[in-house]
């Protein structure tokens, strides 16, 4: 991924940021297909890189150029981007949503966020800058969680602005932000806060796309690198509905390109609107999070051409939310990265890769049922975990079946979910596949990933209604 992301760097160094082919600008060979606000931070990064090894990102001698000392340059500006953005941002999320926790519990929750095997890989060895994007929407998500709704909306527009894949949480934000209005105590006080939230989002919009805007047929240029239709169903093996139904059923043959895109928008959004429909009833803190992950489980699990790292997105909620589900925190990493190991590996990050899984697995990963048996009861509407009746059964079946805990047994459970992992990184490596399958192993990765992931987006459809269903009990039981 290095010559797409310099010659990135190059084209936007020169040219500012283009969405027009031309011959200096060859939008085929990795051209500029992120919102404006990527194309002014790659200006930014061009132009530092510029002042210390000019052919690094010289706009037509560039394509092919590799040097150990631009490869450290390019891994500077993620670090930089990292300390910047994202661990503000992270920061910010634990003083809002780590309220009452003990210093050691904050420490692993820091451990789980940021050392994330999939995140670090891709950024800091594919060099995406996923983390900015990322870290606005984190910011996004404390800033409304602590009421301040307008700068949390601020800061998910320029998410949006940096890479379009942040419309992987719009169903959420949207659902939480609309439900907050709605609970506002009069009709005129409910309009005003949708303007209030639309203004914002307008003002926000136009800043970032002002140069575009003002000449003629700019944003529509803009626009039309977004979308990237032409590039089919899916990027590569993916570990989603299509990809990994595709054996089975050609989806790409029965159907076409246009009925292909409505059938993914329309499962996608079946599939986010329990979520959203919950946080439009019963808006809360916990409950934006649980709904950014469901809402991105769903988008990258049947939305239309997904790439590997969109999964990143499901990530950083669910990892946020490591203080209510610290088990599933800690191993759906593990499957993110997994899904991921044939883009890895093509790329030559195999090594980095068992390295970065290696110690997930050896420092958060046993901690994890640690966390569950230690969390305390939760407070109605701040967050979401088990039911009292729920969290008694658990302990109880786990104890009588195997004298564990339900945490404990979960755990358990997804280490030995590990086994077959295991056993295909073996075979991948001394069998060979048949001639007709050269690209099993590929597919035996994102198969078993789907179903993890899979069960994880049900898993935590389930648990954002089941509190909800709690607390409509308890207003009956108090009632009557």
């Amino acid at each position: 991924m290095l010559p797409e992301m310099r010659r990135l760097l190059a084209t936007c160094t020169f040219l500012t940021c283009r969405y027009v082919d031309s011959k200096s600008n060859n939008l085929s060979y990795w051209g500029l297909d992120y919102p404006p606000l990527s194309g002014y931070q790659s200006w930014l990064f061009g132009q530092a890189i510029r002042s210390i090894e000019p052919d690094a990102v010289a706009l037509h001698t560039s394509h092919g150029y590799e040097s150990p000392h631009s490869k450290f340059l390019m891994r500077l500006t993620v670090v930089v981007s990292d300390i910047l953005v994202f661990f503000p941002a992270v920061l910010l999320c634990l003083r809002v949503f780590g309220g009452g926790k003990t210093v050691h519990e904050k420490q692993w929750w820091l451990l789980v966020v940021l050392l994330q095997p999939a995140a670090l890989l891709i950024d800091h060895g594919h060099f995406q800058y996923n983390n900015i994007t990322l870290g606005f929407a984190a910011g996004a998500a404390a800033a409304i969680a602590a009421g301040h709704d307008c700068w949390g909306s601020m800061l998910f527009c320029l998410s949006l602005n940096h890479k379009q894949m942040s419309m992987y949480y719009a169903p959420a934000f949207f659902a939480h932000l609309l439900g907050k209005c709605l609970q506002k105590p009069s009709m005129t006080q409910q309009v005003f806060g949708v303007a209030k939230l639309g203004l914002v989002v307008v003002a926000t919009f136009a800043v970032c796309w002002a140069p575009f805007l003002a000449s003629p047929g700019g944003a529509l240029q803009v626009l039309h690198r977004l979308v990237p239709v032409k590039r089919g169903l899916y990027e590569d093996y993916v570990a989603n509905f299509w990809c990994v139904t595709s054996p089975v059923f050609k989806w790409r043959r029965v159907y076409t390109q246009q009925a292909l895109v409505t059938m993914c928008a329309g499962a996608s959004l079946v599939a986010a609107l329990p979520s959203m429909i919950h946080q439009i009833m019963s808006p809360s803190p916990r409950g934006l999070l649980m709904g950014m992950a469901n809402s991105a489980l769903a988008f990258f699990l049947f939305s239309y051409q997904v790439h590997e790292k969109s999964i990143l997105l499901a990530l950083l909620p669910v990892t946020l939310l490591a203080f209510d589900q610290p088990v599933v925190a800690a191993w759906l990493p593990v499957w993110a990265a997994l899904s991921m190991y044939p883009l890895l590996r093509k790329d030559g990050l195999s090594i980095a890769y068992l390295a970065c899984l290696l110690l997930w697995l050896a420092v958060v990963a046993p901690r994890s049922s640690l966390q569950s048996e230690q969390q305390s009861p939760v407070q109605t509407g701040h967050a979401y975990t088990q039911s009292k009746r729920s969290r008694r059964l658990g302990p109880r079946v786990g104890a009588k079946l195997v004298g564990v805990s339900g945490p404990q047994l979960l755990h358990y459970a997804s280490l030995l979910s590990l086994l077959p992992a295991a056993c295909i990184h073996v075979a991948q490596c001394f069998v060979q596949p048949p001639a007709q399958l050269l690209h099993l192993y590929d597919a035996a990765f994102v198969t078993l990933s789907f179903v993890h992931i899979f069960s994880t987006a049900v898993y935590f459809n389930v648990s954002q209604w089941s509190l909800f269903m709690s607390l409509v009990s308890k207003k009956h039981s108090k009632r009557s």
